[in-house]
């Protein structure tokens, strides 16, 4: 298939994996063997905060009266939404029983796991939402303890409307602690907290390492890495809103990348025309990150046609994935590989980060092959049982144990004939492998 890049990117996003996989890996051994001062220590270290870890009733109060009237109710707003649409994907998961032959039934049971832990980035910006949308799904499956753990900010402690978003969204507990430290106390169970069954949220590249490393001992939801937007384009699109969606996903940071994949050049000209300006036009911290995004790691695809285009995109497998073109259930019916689509102008990615209702926490790098996002779904455990009468398990046994046998596994075969030879001692039964 012929693709024209307009714009090329010139790296990738990945970091040195090497370097940051050895200092998360010596800052948890550390915490696990030293405990809540050790993990204090980082805290002094990375966040430069000596403060309280644990946020008392008074203090998580306090913060909510620093909280504007008006964005208290945007967040109760977005948790609604939030909690709603995870109360509807709950209801997907039902308790199953089923009779597979007449006496022998089997089942489903979808638990939800003890301990969740939530991580809310707070550093570069305050993430309200991801405490909304972590502790709200944690909430709704129904886990008995939730912590969020977010970064303080020196003499200042963790931002009050995070305060404000997690208590109200269902927070057992939460937590003035960054990065690695924060993610390790959640897992070992430090300060008080029981450990953490499931670690979720977004971070930087080292609460992703973390991650990686604990997974295993403790369920995460993904290991994330930097954020990815695409935009499907045809030409009935409108240019300023392509490259408005653009830039507002690269100021994310340095190494977002933002793609374009169109069939309509003259659209991709006036696109990378226009980014420049827009990203001037942002606060400085906003406009340095957008820039290098843009510069580094942006590209801009011409296709033949659509049908080129939904390949490219399902090739890049974008963490978020708009399409704003015409014939919009072509595209949901036809696209597969995205971690959530955003269907015409009238939506965009950052309605989906902030208040739409569905999850922002999303498989980025590619993950989206693979998977989907965080839900209701990644705190519960489906778990199946079985239960038979001794006539309903009669032909199971006799296939297990000539199965089993046929295997190598004469134990596995054994634990059925004792079954058989007291259930029906007066039959005979084949249990050989063979004839």
């Amino acid at each position: 298939m012929s693709r024209e890049y307009l714009k090329k990117a010139t790296l990738t996003a990945k970091s040195d994996a090497s370097e940051v996989h050895e200092t998360v890996k010596t800052i948890l051994a550390d915490i696990e063997a030293g405990g809540d001062a050790k993990a204090m220590e980082y805290a002094a270290k990375f966040d430069r905060y000596d403060g309280n870890v644990m946020l008392t009733a008074q203090e998580i109060e306090a913060a909510a009266a620093l909280v504007p009237e008006k964005l208290k109710a945007d967040i109760r707003f977005a948790h609604a939404n939030v909690k709603r649409f995870a109360e509807a994907q709950k209801a997907t998961v039902s308790d199953v029983e089923v009779e597979i032959v007449p006496g022998m039934i089997a089942g489903q049971k979808a638990i939800p796991v003890d301990a969740a832990g939530c991580y809310v980035p707070g550093g570069r910006y305050s993430h309200i939402a991801s405490a909304i949308m972590t502790v709200t799904t944690a909430k709704v499956a129904g886990c008995h303890h939730i912590t969020a753990c977010s970064p303080p900010r020196p003499g200042v402690g963790v931002a009050p409307a995070i305060i404000y978003a997690a208590n109200l969204c269902g927070a057992d507990k939460i937590m003035a602690l960054g990065g690695v430290q924060g993610v390790a106390a959640m897992t070992f169970g430090l300060f008080g907290l029981p450990k953490a069954n499931i670690l979720v949220g977004p971070g930087n590249q080292f609460v992703a390492e973390a991650k990686r490393i604990l997974f295993g001992r403790v369920g995460i939801d993904m290991i994330a890495g930097p954020t990815d937007s695409l935009i499907l384009a045809d030409a009935t699109a409108d240019a300023h809103i392509v490259a408005t969606d653009l830039v507002s996903q690269a100021e994310h940071g340095y190494n977002s990348p933002v793609w374009l994949v169109t069939d309509d050049r003259v659209l991709a000209e006036k696109v990378i025309a226009m980014v420049p300006d827009l990203i001037d036009d942002l606060p400085e911290v906003n406009r340095e990150n957008a820039a290098a995004a843009w510069r580094d790691y942006a590209e801009v695809i011409v296709c033949a046609d659509r049908e080129e285009m939904a390949a490219c995109s399902d090739d890049y497998a974008p963490e978020h994935l708009t399409v704003q073109a015409e014939d919009l259930n072509w595209w949901l019916d036809r696209l597969t590989c995205y971690g959530s689509l955003f269907l015409g102008e009238e939506t965009t990615v950052s309605y989906g980060d902030k208040a739409t209702g569905t999850n922002h926490v999303l498989p980025t790098s590619g993950a989206a092959n693979y998977t989907g996002g965080l839900s209701v779904h990644k705190y519960m455990k489906i778990v199946t049982w079985q239960r038979a009468t001794r006539d309903g398990a009669k032909a199971v046994a006799e296939a297990t144990a000539r199965i089993s046998r046929l295997e190598g596994m004469e134990g596995h075969a054994r634990a059925a004939d004792v079954r058989l030879a007291k259930y029906f001692p007066d039959e005979e039964f084949d249990l050989t492998a063979n004839g």
